[in-house]
C-alpha cells in the first residue's frame, strides 16, 4: 500500500494536534491518499501557542491540499470541551455527519517533561499539567467525535504514543502519559466494537520531527550529519513514515482485526509495504535488537 493509490478518497479525517511532527506527517499522508483532513492545533497564523514554535495549522493544511487531499485548518485548544464540541458540530454540518478517521496526536509535553528527577523530586503541578495536556485532550476529543462514527457504524480512532510495550520510558509523568494513551485505545476498542468502529495506538521509531532536527543542528536535507552526535539518529524516520502507516491502517478493510492493539511503524511497513520519504524502510526495533539491547535490555514485546 502506498498513499498514491487514493485509497482514502471520499474519507473525512480529524487530526487533533496536526501542527507539526507526527501529527503533521499523518495529516499530509492522509491527504496524499485522498482524504479531507481537518487539521487542528493551537499554533496558527493568528498566533503561536505557549510552545512558541513557527509551525502552524495553516501550513499543515496547505501541505495536505498540495499532496492531493483537502486540508482544513481549525485553531482549537483540545483541553477546552466547548471548543472541541463546536469543532465536531462544524464537521458534522460541513460533511453531512461523516467522520471516518480520528487521530489523537495532541502532545506538546516536551517542555513539561523532567528527565532528571524521580517522581518525589519533580514539580507536581508541572507533571499533572503534562497529563492534562497529553491524556485529557485525547479523552475530550474522542468524547465529542466518536458519536459521528458510532452513528455511521464505521471508522478508525488512532492514538499516537511513544513505544508499544510496557517498558519504562525513563521518567514518571512521560511514561504515565504515553502508557495511558495506549490504554485509551484499548478501552475505546472495547466500547466501539459493537458499533463497527476500530481503535488502535501507534508509535513511530526515532521520529525526525522539526524540533529534533533543530536539536541536532541539521535540516532534513543534511539530517544524516546528526549521527555524529548520536549514531542512533542514522536510524530515525520522518513523520511521513508514521503518516503512511496510519494511511495504511485507515485503508485496511480488515482493520477491526487490529482494533485494541498497540502498533508500530516498524511492524506495519512489513505488512503494508510503504516506505519513508527517501524510499527506505527504517526498522527501529531491529536496530534496537542489534545495537542497543545488550546495553539497555530488550525493547519489550508489543502490548
Amino acid at each position: 500500500m502506498t498513499s498514491d493509490t487514493r485509497s482514502l478518497a471520499g474519507k473525512v479525517a480529524l487530526v487533533a494536534g496536526g501542527t507539526r511532527g507526527g501529527g503533521r506527517g499523518i495529516a499530509v499522508e492522509l491527504g496524499a491518499a485522498g482524504a479531507t483532513v481537518y487539521v487542528t492545533g493551537r499554533s496558527s497564523t493568528g498566533g503561536r501557542s505557549d510552545l512558541d514554535r513557527p509551525e502552524t495549522i495553516e501550513q499543515t493544511a496547505e501541505q495536505v491540499s498540495a499532496a492531493g487531499g483537502v486540508g482544513i485548518p481549525a485553531r482549537i485548544d483540545h483541553s477546552r470541551p466547548d471548543e472541541v464540541r463546536a469543532l465536531v458540530d462544524r464537521i458534522a454540518a460541513e460533511q453531512d455527519g461523516q467522520l471516518d478517521i480520528l487521530v489523537n496526536s495532541v502532545w506538546g509535553g516536551d517542555p513539561l517533561t523532567d528527565w532528571e528527577h524521580p517522581l518525589w523530586e519533580q514539580d507536581l503541578e508541572t507533571g499533572l499539567r503534562l497529563l492534562r495536556q497529553a491524556v485529557e485532550t485525547h479523552i475530550i476529543t474522542s468524547r465529542f467525535a466518536l458519536p459521528l462514527m458510532v452513528a455511521r457504524r464505521s471508522g478508525l480512532v488512532v492514538e499516537v504514543t511513544d513505544g508499544n510495550t510496557s517498558r519504562y520510558r525513563g521518567t514518571f509523568f512521560y511514561d504515565l502519559a504515553k502508557s495511558a494513551v495506549i490504554r485509551l485505545a484499548v478501552a475505546q476498542a472495547a466500547e466501539l466494537k459493537p458499533h463497527g468502529v476500530a481503535a488502535v495506538s501507534i508509535t513511530p521509531g526515532f521520529l525526525r520531527s522539526e524540533a529534533l532536527l533543530e536539536h541536532f543542528g541539521v535540516t532534513e536535507a543534511n539530517w544524516r550529519d546528526g549521527a555524529a552526535k548520536d549514531p542512533n539518529f542514522a536510524h530515525s524516520e520522518t513523520p511521513a513514515y508514521l503518516g503512511r502507516a496510519v494511511a495504511g491502517l485507515a485503508a485496511d478493510p480488515d482493520i477491526m482485526a487490529k482494533s485494541g492493539r498497540a502498533l508500530a511503524t516498524w511492524g506495519l511497513y512489513q505488512e503494508y509495504g510503504f516506505t519513508d520519504a527517501d524510499g527506505t524502510q527504517p526498522d527501529f526495533a531491529a536496530h534496537w535488537a542489534k545495537n542497543l539491547e545488550e546495553q539497555y535490555g530488550p525493547l519489550g514485546e508489543p502490548l
